[in-house]
Formats: structure tokens, sequence, C-alpha cells
């Protein structure tokens, strides 16, 4: 046990497969385990020592038990690993996983995934809850659509126009739909009810996270990032003090673009759409509000908005204003500060004009 200085654990639901090397880089340990065997097993283990993990289910909550243990746990994404895969990908198993995931911790410029708080779980599973539902609402709409045009009973797509005529529709006695058909209907319509009561439910929870959390309070203030946005920001981010730069936020969230550059010539693409779907999502969503909004407000950004759309089109915009307020968010919740829609940026000390030395006498 002395002699290991990092490890590397694939984990599973009822086994742990656990590779383990010393100083010199050779094999001390490779074997599986049981989550509880391992839990034992790595109280052995030298304060300090480097437990790498890969980012899946579970692994923040095993990190912040390993930590507590005094032991450096770090989470590692899935797509950093497989390149130190040495068997390819068809050598994919446990035992050369964790070697993989080994092998990806000793390298300094892995970036880890930072261990969430318990806190943070728990508001993002209040996020992952309500885009369940919303899935499940569209699919019961979809199937009460379906099922009402097997008998001619078609109406607008939209939830709403839906909702308004349902209820008449099961009470008319008029159309073709059986007695069966409607009794399965009525329950269909409950479940929907019940939906949309959880959905209103995850939204009440929403808006107290924002109210009690300075932070995301203070994200909820810029134009196209409601409170939707902010709780799911903070819950997905903690600490924005992670990043180095605003730029580097961004390409967290996937909003910078795609670069395909060799030999000094710069070729862009597409945005690389890597990091958190959801929240990237929710920016975007949010850019189109405030696109929307935008003639309504004199502000600057709103102003350069309107310009961009005029000479770039809608979907850039967009995605140029989501991209934007990734920035702005990075610079609020790092200094402390609130939003301000006016604020001017100073000039860089390089790109201020070079002052001449008065000639001497």
């Amino acid at each position: 046990m002395e002699k290991i200085t990092r490890v590397g654990v694939d984990l599973a639901k009822r086994v742990y497969q656990v590779h383990a090397v010393d100083s010199a880089d050779l094999t001390v340990l490779a074997r599986p385990m049981s989550p509880e065997r391992f839990l034992s097993w790595a109280v052995g283990l030298p304060a300090g020592t480097v437990v790498a993990m890969e980012s899946c289910s579970g692994a923040h909550h095993l990190a912040r038990r390993l930590r507590l243990m005094g032991l450096d746990a770090r989470l590692i994404a899935a797509h950093f690993i497989a390149p130190f895969r040495v068997q390819g990908a068809s050598g994919k198993n446990d035992a050369n996983d964790a070697a993989a995931i080994c092998e990806a911790a000793s390298r300094v410029r892995t970036r880890c995934v930072p261990v969430k708080t318990p806190e943070q779980q728990g508001w993002q599973g209040i996020h992952r809850l309500r885009e369940g539902y919303k899935e499940e609402r569209t699919a019961c709409i979809n199937r009460i659509r379906g099922l009402l045009a097997e008998f001619g009973l078609v109406f607008p797509q939209s939830p709403d126009a839906l909702r308004r005529v349902l209820s008449d529709v099961l009470e008319d006695a008029s159309n073709e739909l059986p007695g069966t058909m409607r009794l399965a209907l009525q329950r269909a319509q409950a479940h929907w009810r019940v939906l949309d009561d959880e959905i209103a439910w995850c939204d009440q929870q929403v808006k107290q996270h924002v109210r009690g959390n300075q932070a995301a309070a203070r994200a909820a203030q810029l134009h196209g990032v409601g409170e939707l946005t902010a709780s799911a920001l903070v819950a997905a981010v903690g600490d924005m003090h992670q990043f180095k730069s605003a730029r580097q936020f961004s390409a967290w969230v996937g909003l910078v673009p795609s670069q395909n550059s060799s030999g000094g010539k710069n070729r862009l693409g597409r945005i690389t759409k890597r990091g958190d779907d959801y929240l990237r999502t929710l920016l975007i969503q949010g850019a189109k509000s405030a696109l929307l909004a935008a003639p309504k407000r004199s502000d600057r950004i709103s102003q350069w908005l309107l310009q961009l759309r005029e000479r770039a089109g809608w979907q850039k915009a967009l995605v140029a204003l989501a991209n934007k307020n990734a920035r702005i968010l990075w610079a609020v919740l790092t200094r402390g500060i609130d939003y301000d829609p006016e604020h001017v940026p100073p000039v860089p000390q390089c790109k201020l004009p070079a002052q001449k030395e008065p000639h001497p006498a």
C-alpha cells in the first residue's frame, strides 16, 4: 500500500475495477472489487494519493467520500480517457479502462471535472426531473392527438388549442369515439394535468433557488438569462473561478467556433457544441427572447444585437448573444458585481496609442 501513488478506478453498479501504480508507473494492483471492499481498501492508501475515476453516475458521491479519507479524488471526462486505452476501441473492457484512467490522471494537461456538492447535485436533479416531465408531457399530448385523429378529430398543432377543446370533444356524443376510448382519453387528460402540476412545482423550486442564491440572482439580471438558466448555471458550474477566462467558460459550454486550422491559416466552422447540452440550449433559447425584445430596449447590447441581426442574420445573432452572455456571466460571477447593460470595457493597454516622450531641451 505504501508504494501506491496513483489509482485508476472504473466504476460500475456492483463492481469497481482498480488499477494502482507506484512512482515508477509499474502496476502494483489490478483487480475487481465490490464497492464496500474498495472503500475499506482505500482507507489504507497514503494520504494525498491520486484516485482517478471517470465522471459518471455515482462518481461525485464516491469522490466526496474519498476526499474525506484524505485522498486526492479526481473525476475525468470519458472523452479524455479513451485515447489512453492502448488496446484501442476493440480492446475495451473494465481492466483496460481502469488502466487508461490511471494513465490519463498522470498527464498534467488533463482537465478534471470539479466534484459537485450534494446541494449542486440536488438542484441539477430538479432540472433533470423537469426536462423529463416536459418530454413525457409532449409524448402524452402527441398520443392524445394521434388517437383523436384516428376518428377524424384533428385540431391545430398547439397544446393550448388542444387543451381548450379536449373536454368538449370527450363529452360530445355526436362524434365516433367509442365509450372505452373516451374513458382512456379522460385518463390521458388527467395524466396531462398531473404533468403540468409537476412542471409547475419544479418551476417554483427553481424560483426559490434563484431568490436564495446570490450568484443565481446576479446571473438572472442579464437579458436572455432567466431564472431557469441562472439556476442551471449555478448547479452545473458552481465556482466560476475554475475557468481562467471568459473565453474558456464559453468554450466549455460549446459556444465557440470549431477550428480546422493548419499552416498558419485559421479556418473557423460551426460552434463546437461541447459541454453541457442543457445549459447551452437554455442560453440560446434565452437569446431568442432577448432578440425579440431588443427593438423595445435602448441599451448598448440590444442595439449591437439588432445591428448584428441585420448584418449576419437571425441564427448567427442568437449564437453570438449566447456567447456574449456566457462571457458576461463569467465576469459578473468571478468579480461578484451586478450586471450593468451600459458597461463599457476599458481599452487594453496594448491597444492604446503610444505616447511620445518629450524632446530633451
